[in-house]
């Protein structure tokens, strides 16, 4: 992982969405056969990833593809709506299926190891990027920082705690990770993105993929990693606009990701406290 970001000062991008994932698989292949065989293939966690994966993409290219800057409102409204459901889908699916939201990464476990893999990955990509980098006006990046700590905490939760972990859980973990990395990847094209960023984004995702499959904690990749790479893409690119009222709606959209987790974790609370009352000596499952 820190080869593959240092290695972001040195490749052309195309060649590191290449050389990166190529890499991965011959040191997947090393490992032995312990990576790439899942327990039991899950039906309905495949069909539940591949419809929510569908709905997002949809939402993202009607957004920026039919609504455009043209129509801002409808623009924010298929985007935002988007975002939501990437991580509140996954949370209501994850707690009825009796699973736990560690599942999905968003716990303390391991919480220490993930944020000092962070900061180190961080550290790295600050200095190959925004190390020395004339800021221009608050202004001009101050909502692009907003969006991109949004979006991020959507693209962990989502392909990271989500895709990833079920694509893993059926299939294995090398064919998992290469898959929500490939599904990451193609996912921009909701944004209008070309084949070249693409593949570069393939690369990529295979570093924040393992990255989070070595800690299991979406500390590892937000509110550092993943944010401060989009964020600088946006901000050398130089094709967005965003006014300061853009800081309230993704406030907004951010703020109800974060409710959905705490809903859950509540729910999932009180689950654990009736079960826990059902296992009582001389109680029974429906005893108030």
């Amino acid at each position: 992982m820190i080869a593959a970001m240092f290695s972001l000062a040195l490749l052309d991008l195309t060649v590191y969405g290449v050389v990166i994932p190529a890499s991965a698989l011959l040191l997947a292949i090393l490992t032995g056969p312990s990576l790439w065989h899942g327990t039991t293939i899950d039906a309905l966690d495949l069909a539940v990833v591949a419809g929510l994966y569908l709905a997002v993409v949809v939402l993202f290219r009607v957004a920026f593809t039919v609504f455009t800057v043209a129509n801002v409102l409808g623009l924010f409204l298929c985007f935002g709506t988007g975002l939501v459901l990437g991580v509140a889908v996954p949370v209501v699916y994850t707690l009825r299926r009796g699973r736990y939201l560690s599942d999905l990464g968003l716990g303390l476990g391991n919480w220490k190891q993930a944020v000092v893999l962070g900061l180190i990955l961080t550290s790295i990509q600050f200095a190959i990027t925004l190390f020395g980098y004339a800021l221009p006006a608050p202004a001009d990046w101050v909502p692009l920082l907003v969006m991109s700590l949004t979006v991020g905490a959507f693209e962990t939760v989502f392909f990271r705690g989500f895709v990833q972990t079920r694509l893993c859980a059926s299939l294995g973990q090398a064919p998992g990770i290469a898959i929500a990395a490939a599904l990451y990847a193609a996912y921009h094209v909701g944004y209008g993105m070309d084949v070249q960023g693409m593949v570069f984004l393939f690369g990529l995702g295979v570093v924040y993929a393992i990255a989070f499959a070595v800690v299991r904690n979406v500390l590892v990749l937000w509110p550092l990693l993943t944010p401060l790479g989009s964020f600088f893409n946006n901000l050398n690119g130089g094709d967005i606009e965003l006014p300061w009222e853009a800081i309230l709606g993704f406030a907004d959209v951010l703020a109800l990701m974060v409710a959905s987790v705490l809903l859950g974790r509540r729910w999932l609370k009180r689950r654990n406290r009736e079960q826990t009352a059902a296992a009582l000596p001389g109680r029974s499952p429906g005893a108030a």
